[in-house]
């Protein structure tokens, strides 16, 4: 019998501790997998997740930047991955493709768990308008936040998220330009990718209190000009990624093999190694 085969699809991802991840799950539960990273353009992602199911694939996990491709490349969605408009998790049901989305409740359980953050009634602000920021903002809605600020580069992809979210008296769409106006926050979750190309958008102090928690969903190299930022405002807690991207393996895990991993033990034995992280799934 072969050994089911599982990946993560990305561009690029060699830097991906996924398959360590799940490799770590498969080990603890007893669970034999084939789990690797793809690289892929996103012109070829399609082809890509064609050759992967031919191959014998029968799950993958997506990251930067097929999120939102990797939705309209599937049959059937969860409810959750229909509401974010992005997939992260790939599951091959009779010949198709079905897509879920875990960031958001990886994300949730991260902080409300491991960090022991209170998310309840947090205003909140979500730099970013992308696949990862629409994975998690559902899910921080759900968990009881306060009104939900969101600003991108491109103020039209803002909009766009603040429509699909539906909830017009607590989701506002605002201008980046606008950061200085708009006073401090509880939450703010850095959900974009540009410390991977043109650095940081320029965030004012201001948007720091006290009781501000300050979260990147990336990990590693990428998450520290964000998390710095954070520690110099005076942030009351500077997290980054990483236990985020656990959670969310484990929920993908759960997904694809019917029990939920330990995920303390191998978040521990990742801070150990955190020096060789590099970059955010």
């Amino acid at each position: 019998m072969s050994i089911p085969r599982y990946a993560v699809i990305g561009h690029p991802v060699a830097h991906s501790l996924s398959p360590r991840i799940h490799a770590a799950f498969g080990r603890q539960l007893s669970i034999a997998l084939d789990y690797s990273a793809i690289d892929t353009a996103a012109e070829e992602f399609d082809m890509t997740l064609g050759a992967f199911a031919a191959s014998g694939g029968v799950g993958a996990n997506v990251t930067l930047p097929h999120k939102q491709r990797a939705a309209r490349a599937c049959a059937t969605l969860s409810e959750r991955a229909r509401r974010a408009g992005a997939v992260n998790t790939l599951t091959l049901r009779g010949g198709e493709w079905h897509g879920d989305n875990t960031d958001g409740a990886g994300l949730v359980r991260d902080l409300t768990g491991r960090h022991g953050l209170d998310l309840r009634a947090r205003r909140t602000l979500l730099i970013g308008a992308g696949g990862a920021a629409r994975g998690v903002a559902p899910a921080l809605l759900d968990a009881g936040i306060g009104d939900l600020y969101i600003v991108n580069r491109t103020s039209e992809r803002a909009d766009a998220l603040a429509d699909a979210l539906g909830q017009p008296g607590r989701v506002h769409p605002r201008y980046l330009a606008d950061l200085k106006q708009f006073g401090e926050f509880d939450l703010v979750i850095n959900a974009t990718s540009a410390t991977r190309t043109d650095g940081l958008p320029d965030l004012p102090m201001s948007l720091v209190g006290a009781r501000t928690a300050a979260v990147d969903l990336s990990y590693g190299e990428v998450a520290i000009p964000f998390l710095a930022w954070a520690r110099a405002a005076g942030a009351h807690d500077a997290i980054g990624g990483l236990g985020m991207l656990v959670e969310q393996a484990a929920e993908s895990f759960a997904l694809w093999h019917g029990v939920r991993p330990d995920t303390d033990p191998v978040y521990a034995h990742l801070v150990e190694h955190r020096a060789s992280l590099v970059t955010a799934d």
